[in-house]
């Protein structure tokens, strides 16, 4: 590993600051991204295949949606690291990452409108596919813009993605209930931000064009050595433990909708008002614990400690919830919830850009490392869905949730060559 001071790269030794419109910008682009992601996993596609008086109740509409979003997590894993890959070796006036972030925006917001005139499971299915594909391919792009132009606010523009997930959620499910939208009112409307606000942040964030140092490097190197880098022990074992926290996460939350109906017997009415309330709780703890983790893992380092606590705290989030089902366990564990995903989501990104295994193929290890997370959260419901068909309850989805959580924040525990940044520990 490089034995460079904290806030450096190979590139320079001096520490390198984004000024506020960088940080505005940045922040606009993945709230975008977030809202259009997780507003149709949490409301949109669980109303738009609830299946209440079908002779197989309403547990076939949980499967239904768990496989919808399970394809689109996994067209999203494959689409996020080639289009990082190819944006590493993207070269002209236009820069590496825009024309990136530009393609994968138009074509979530032209599938979100499409999901919203689809009918069945398969309509939404192959729309779905769509939206994974655009945002796993414009986050590739935005994420790499930290390590091409960050040192030492890693750590603050690593908050800034996971809080902006967490904002994103109240933001788009806010909009729909309170201005009481229907389907395809919503899906036109998450497009019309993504349109609006991504293609604004890709158009007016800068993009630098690719150092000829590192164009050198490349050239000079073996298929072998390209292949090495991105199989790097350390980066997998966090990639991998991202993945598995990811998953207890999304069985923490992703059938929130489903376990108000049917888990606590609220009518549809009141189920959509107590997610939204639910949604807010966890909103304002994953802000401020991503932004309090954050600066910590700047200022003093810690990175793997804070990471491996994080975890701990969202998984007895979840146990919670299966020991004590209620609507009051469930407001705090929101809480609880909120903090340990927010200082997970936000240290564990800036711990993998000090872990990037090259430099080169910065965009293609930061887009497969990002796109875990959105994998995680899609494969979760269907998961969750399956557990709950199980058992025709939801403690078992939850129990699951708060041992994958803790499981995969230990995981972390396995990095050896761990960077001078993340070394106090």
């Amino acid at each position: 590993m490089s034995s460079l001071p904290p806030g450096t790269t190979p590139a320079t030794t001096r520490p390198v600051r984004a000024g506020a419109r960088w940080f505005t910008l940045f922040t606009l682009a993945w709230l975008a991204l977030w809202t259009v992601q997780l507003t149709p996993l949490q409301l949109l596609i669980p109303l738009q295949l609830n299946t209440p008086d079908d002779a197989d109740g309403w547990i076939s509409g949980v499967i239904s949606s768990g496989l919808v979003l399970a394809a689109g997590g996994l067209a999203g894993v494959i689409a996020a690291p080639l289009a990082g890959a190819m944006s590493d070796r993207t070269r002209g006036a236009f820069g590496r990452r825009r024309p990136w972030a530009l393609g994968g925006v138009v074509l979530g917001a032209a599938s979100l409108v499409a999901i919203g005139f689809a009918t069945g499971p398969w309509g939404v299915g192959i729309a779905w596919v769509g939206v994974s594909v655009g945002t796993a391919v414009a986050s590739s792009a935005f994420t790499a813009l930290i390590a091409d132009q960050l040192t030492v606010q890693r750590g603050a523009a690593a908050a800034v993605v996971s809080s902006s997930q967490a904002v994103g959620i109240v933001v788009g499910v806010g909009v729909i209930v309170l201005l009481e939208l229907g389907l395809v009112a919503g899906y036109l409307a998450l497009a019309g931000f993504l349109l609006v606000a991504g293609v604004a942040a890709a158009l007016l964030l800068p993009d630098p064009p690719a150092p000829r140092a590192s164009a050198a490097a490349r050239s000079s190197r073996t298929i072998g050595e390209r292949l090495a880098a991105f199989g790097d022990r350390d980066f997998a074992w966090l990639l991998w433990g991202r993945l598995i926290v990811n998953i207890g996460n999304a069985l923490g939350t992703g059938l929130l909708l489903f376990y108000l109906l049917y888990g606590l017997d609220r009518d549809a009415a009141t189920a959509e008002d107590d997610l939204l309330l639910l949604i807010v709780v966890y909103t304002v703890f994953v802000v401020a614990a991503a932004i309090v983790s954050g600066r910590i893992s700047d200022r003093r380092g810690h990175r793997i400690v804070l990471t491996v606590g994080a975890a701990i705290v969202q998984g007895i989030a979840s146990l919670l919830i299966a020991l004590a089902p209620s609507y009051e366990t469930t407001m705090i564990a929101a809480a609880l919830l909120g903090v340990g995903y927010g200082a997970y989501m936000s240290v564990s990104l800036a711990l993998a850009t000090d872990l990037l295994p090259s430099p080169e193929d910065s965009a293609r290890d930061l887009g497969l490392f990002n796109v875990s997370a959105s994998l995680g959260q899609l494969l979760g419901p269907l998961i969750g869905a399956g557990l709950v068909a199980l058992v025709g309850n939801f403690w078992l989805l939850f129990a699951v949730g708060g041992v994958l959580s803790i499981a995969g924040g230990a995981m972390t525990l396995a990095i050896r060559n761990r960077p001078r940044s993340a070394r106090r520990v």
